[in-house]
């Protein structure tokens, strides 16, 4: 996943830059008290995204956060019978 998409998902789940450091960005969680280092690439695997999300106690990004909200692309099953 690009890393300003992962960046902006941690914005919107209430994360905020701590730090500048090196090779990486330091984000934190202010409400749970958690961080995480974010690597500066432009491409950011998603298995290491989700782990950042999990460290800082946020959804994973494509993950649903509400509940019975459908996924993008899913028909439900409502296909008329041919």
């Amino acid at each position: 996943m690009k890393r300003r998409d992962l960046v902006r998902h941690m914005v919107d789940h209430g994360c905020e830059l701590v730090r500048e450091d090196g090779n990486h960005s330091w984000w934190g969680n202010v409400i749970l008290k958690q961080r995480s280092a974010v690597p500066r690439h432009r491409e950011i695997p998603d298995f290491l995204a989700k782990k950042i999300c999990r460290d800082l106690g946020i959804p994973a990004p494509g993950e649903s956060s509400e509940e019975g909200e459908p996924d993008a692309g899913s028909d439900g099953g409502s296909r008329p019978a041919e």
